[in-house]
């Protein structure tokens, strides 16, 4: 048996173990409670109320519930768990044929990056420290800026962005959530998909709006503008029926999390 198919074996065994497996769930369920506490966010921003409304916010409204500590804990634990396993699944392209291997490691890298990095303020969170999504973005993108070639580097991110929102809105859409989880049958299979092609779609056109402003922050030259997940989501209050469309968003926003829930119960792993 050569080196490679040893550490294929290896990989799928890790992948499959029931530890790893129990650990990629509760990293499920821990996504589902940022995406619920984010539409929340989102609804009061629409509402002229005061609100973070990114990553760190919403884990940061995690934290207050009762045994919000503990539970920051647990949301640390399950989504490096779920980072490890998507790991895993992109090192060795698992479940992919040749043909869309390189698209299937792609796909599963970026997931386990964002998953990681969600982990990584849910830490922050737990330990007693604090973490300001918006600010991060905004420094790294002034960063960026100021390297040779930057201004293109930042549209190239908004570009990437604004494609990864476009894919989540097809995504929903075209119903292509369903190859991710084990379908319930009757009602609750229909319920099931009506939440995750709402909760796509607004999510999609959430991250589309972080990506035009990267790409606007690129050309003004002001990184400012770069501001996350928070700015893009407030940025569209100033457009006409903007707080409408935010409405809608943050309800897609809680329904995307209520499918994430079920998918933590039936996702294929």
């Amino acid at each position: 048996m050569s080196a490679t198919t040893r550490a294929r074996s290896a990989a799928g065994s890790a992948r499959t173990s029931p530890v790893l497996r129990g650990l990629a769930r509760a990293g499920f369920v821990a996504s589902a409670a940022i995406h619920i506490a984010l539409g929340l966010l989102a609804l009061r921003v629409a509402l002229h109320q005061s609100a973070r409304s990114d990553q760190s916010g919403a884990i940061q409204e995690v934290g207050k519930l009762p045994g919000g500590p503990v539970l920051l804990w647990v949301m640390t634990v399950g989504l490096f768990g779920l980072a490890l396993w998507l790991v895993l699944a992109a090192v060795f392209a698992v479940g992919a044929q040749d043909s869309k291997r390189w698209s299937r490691i792609l796909q599963n890298a970026g997931k386990a990056a964002a998953y990681a990095a969600l982990a990584f303020t849910a830490l922050a969170f737990a330990r007693g420290s604090s973490s300001d999504s918006r600010t991060a973005t905004e420094s790294a993108s002034s960063d960026v800026l100021k390297m040779p070639g930057g201004q293109v580097l930042l549209v190239l991110v908004g570009l990437i962005a604004t494609g990864v929102g476009v894919y989540m809105i097809v995504k929903g859409a075209r119903r292509g959530f369903r190859k991710d989880l084990a379908m319930p049958s009757g009602t609750a299979g229909t319920v099931v998909s009506a939440l995750a092609i709402v909760g796509y779609v607004a999510k999609g056109i959430a991250v589309v709006a972080v990506g035009v402003l990267f790409i606007v922050a690129a050309v003004t030259l002001d990184p400012g503008r770069a501001s996350g997940l928070d700015g893009g989501l407030r940025a569209l209050t100033s457009i006409p029926f903007g707080r409408i469309l935010l409405v809608l968003i943050a309800i897609g926003l809680v329904a995307f999390g209520i499918y994430t829930f079920v998918r933590a119960r039936y996702a294929r792993l």
